[in-house]
């Protein structure tokens, strides 16, 4: 099997993700399920397969025992994100399938409120959810928005780019790590004497793309990231947390004052099996948010976002709940992707579905 055989192979089986890996059988993950498949490449054939993705400057890093990330369009209507890693002293290669054109919203079942979100003159918006939730196509959505229908200036920082978007009502430069930048804060840092209206950071990895994007948001931008976190106040925790004791109060009131929305995501398998619907958690920065935030009392955010739903908030339960109702998922894939299943199961059983 060629690599353009294996790509053919995983988007007619409409896979998110395969691995190739030296020695052993090549992988996709389907739906969320990793399969194992029958094919096993010779090493020369898998080397050849990795080997078909990468530069020369990829390759040689590769040999040096690097580890590489890239972004790149196959066959000129299909985009990938790859890693390739060593593992046991041979190479193994990760990789991200992408939607060969960017969705609009309503494709993604993503809620309005969304979209007011996308169009605040400055602040922090941030999209949240594990590995494989949908995150970088969430903010996809929302950059098209914003050039489909706002005069703005967007500088994108990805670790690698992954959508490229040409020039419609907004500018966009996008800046790719190890290649344009060597990190996210230097970056974020730079953005700020390059006229920028909105700033996308791929990923707030450190206290220092935290600390920077908070500075871009405070002088007018509105910045635009992802975190690893599964609810809008573990993402609030996480924030503050990540930050030196002795400035934990200045972020948080800083981070208070900057928070527009967080959209918490994951992707669940549907009843039938034959696809994934997206659920979401949807955090409103409003005043009484931005003073729960300040006030340090993350812990009532939850009961905030219940009580929100005039600004466009909904709780992880509440959309659950909305998705089972629907026949799209199943009780136990609620259960297993709530936050706080006691309620949930609560909810469910007293078949009590109005908010």
């Amino acid at each position: 099997m060629t690599f353009e055989e294996l790509m053919d192979y995983a988007i007619a089986h409409e896979c998110s993700d395969v691995h190739i890996t030296v020695g052993t059988n090549l992988a996709v993950r389907r739906y969320g399920v990793l399969h194992i498949l029958d094919e096993r490449p010779t090493a020369e054939e898998s080397l050849q397969m990795i080997y078909t993705i990468l530069s020369d400057r990829d390759i040689a890093r590769v040999e040096a025992g690097e580890d590489v990330d890239l972004g790149l369009m196959i066959d000129n209507e299909v985009r990938i994100r790859a890693n390739v890693y060593h593992q046991r002293n041979n190479l193994a290669c990760s990789i991200r399938l992408l939607m060969a054109q960017i969705p609009e919203f309503e494709d993604l079942g993503l809620p309005d409120v969304i979209k007011t979100l996308a169009t605040a003159q400055n602040g922090i918006l941030l999209v949240t959810g594990p590995t494989g939730s949908g995150k970088t196509t969430t903010l996809s959505a929302v950059v098209d928005y914003i050039n489909k229908n706002e005069a703005k200036h967007v500088i994108t920082i990805e670790d690698p780019i992954e959508y490229i978007y040409p020039h419609n009502r907004a500018m966009i430069h996008q800046r790719e790590l190890h290649r344009d930048t060597p990190n996210f804060a230097t970056a974020l840092h730079s953005s700020l004497r390059e006229d920028p209206d909105i700033i996308l950071v791929g990923e707030m990895r450190d206290f220092e793309t935290i600390k920077a994007a908070i500075t871009a948001a405070e002088t007018g931008h509105l910045v635009l990231s992802t975190l690893h976190t599964q609810s809008a106040a573990q993402t609030i925790d996480r924030i503050i947390d990540g930050s030196p004791v002795d400035e934990q109060a200045t972020i948080r009131s800083q981070f208070a004052t900057s928070i527009r929305g967080v959209i918490s995501q994951q992707l669940l398998p549907t009843m039938d099996g034959n696809g994934r619907v997206l659920t979401t958690e949807i955090m409103v920065g409003t005043n009484a948010i931005q003073n729960l935030i300040r006030e340090d009392k993350v812990v009532m955010i939850p009961g905030a976002i219940q009580s929100g739903h005039q600004f466009g908030m909904h709780t992880l339960n509440e959309d659950l709940i909305r998705l089972f109702r629907d026949g799209l998922i199943s009780k136990k894939v609620a259960m297993n992707a709530a936050y706080d299943p006691q309620d949930l199961e609560k909810t469910l059983g007293n078949n009590s579905f109005a908010f």
